[in-house]
């Protein structure tokens, strides 16, 4: 009996662990997503970050309770069930390139942090981590999710660390207290911000969980989704709060974190460097999985080289500049994700009425 609980434990830290993994990157881990989305609109941001929450608890116990009913191995079939066959035929492909190019931001995200924050090679950059994916996919989905139960924690608790010791750090609560006037931000609103958020970060999250449902049972599936959702929710609200507590002069920094963490000392920039490159490393695993398991959700030989063959196919893509890429294909990203979170939040709705 102690045996078959641990293996649940284990298994719902594999849950959590790719949905965390699959949302925080490196504009996460930077700082600046959460300074756009919901510090810019001052406290008003700290509402939008729990309507993110909420939203992101909500479709991660949805996503994993479909993919487990349906018996899923990738996210084709949820795109059929959401979309209808044509329309989730179109998205499938559309996917399949996002995935791709999501490999290939990474690798280029990675060539900045080597090149800017290390003084290494750019090229090092881009095949650490082709290389440490593949490794990673040759695995298949355990080595997946045992890469993730390892390096997602390390980068959540040093982003709650660094907001934590910003937000009571010696003028930080006053800071807070003060207030923080809004001053832009994406969307005009608190409330459309925090949905085009989670709809452009449910993408990925919905190709990793999805490729789940033939492993994971269905209690644990949903606690994994929703508490998966919940600590993202958590991580989002600190860092809003900490980067309020320091306005306006953390929104000068292209990097945020940068300022908050500024009381750690000399090894500041060493290790805000290797957090947001452990962000890319996960995100780009997180990105690879999603493709090959959608091609080989049997897993196997051809699920590994499928996995190899999006770093390899994504190498052009690394060549251009990590912001570049980020503003031609995010915004892509994130029409999809609305697509998706649409279909998420109607679909159940319509079959309940329908049922009726």
């Amino acid at each position: 009996m102690v045996i078959i609980r641990q293996k649940s434990y284990w298994l719902l830290a594999k849950v959590i662990s790719a949905y965390i993994g699959a949302v925080i990157g490196a504009g996460f881990a930077s700082g600046q997503e959460i300074m756009q989305f919901f510090i810019l609109h001052g406290r008003s941001g700290l509402i939008g970050a729990a309507l993110a929450t909420i939203l992101f608890a909500y479709l991660g116990g949805l996503v994993m309770y479909l993919a487990i009913t349906m018996r899923s191995g990738s996210y084709k079939k949820l795109l059929g069930f959401l979309l209808g066959e044509k329309a989730g035929r179109f998205m499938d492909i559309f996917n399949l390139f996002m995935l791709l190019g999501g490999v290939g931001v990474m690798m280029a995200g990675s060539a900045a942090v080597f090149s800017e924050q290390f003084d290494l090679p750019a090229g090092a950059g881009i095949w650490s981590v082709a290389v440490l994916t593949s490794l990673v996919l040759m695995g298949g989905l355990e080595g997946v999710l045992n890469a993730n139960v390892c390096l997602v924690p390390l980068k959540y608790l040093a982003v709650l660390a660094i907001s934590l010791a910003a937000l009571l750090s010696p003028g930080g609560l006053s800071g807070f207290h003060a207030g923080a006037a809004a001053s832009g931000g994406v969307a005009g609103s608190w409330a459309l911000a925090g949905f085009l958020y989670v709809s452009y970060n449910m993408v990925v999250p919905v190709a990793v969980l999805s490729s789940l449902g033939n492993t994971v049972p269905l209690k644990t599936g949903l606690a994994g989704g929703v508490l998966g959702g919940l600590l993202l929710g958590l991580a989002v609200f600190l860092v809003t709060a900490a980067g309020l507590a320091h306005m306006p002069e953390a929104a000068s920094y292209q990097v945020p974190m940068l300022y908050l963490a500024g009381s750690f000392g000399p090894v500041l920039r060493l290790g805000l460097g290797l957090l947001i490159w452990l962000a890319i490393l996960t995100t780009t695993i997180a990105n690879a999985h999603g493709f090959a398991s959608r091609l080989a959700p049997a897993g196997g030989v051809s699920y590994r080289l499928y996995g190899i063959g999006s770093c390899l196919l994504a190498l052009p893509l690394a060549s251009f500049s990590f912001s570049s890429l980020v503003r031609f294909l995010y915004p892509l990203f994130g029409y999809a994700g609305l697509v998706l979170l649409v279909a998420l939040l109607a679909r159940p709705l319509l079959c309940f009425c329908r049922n009726r």
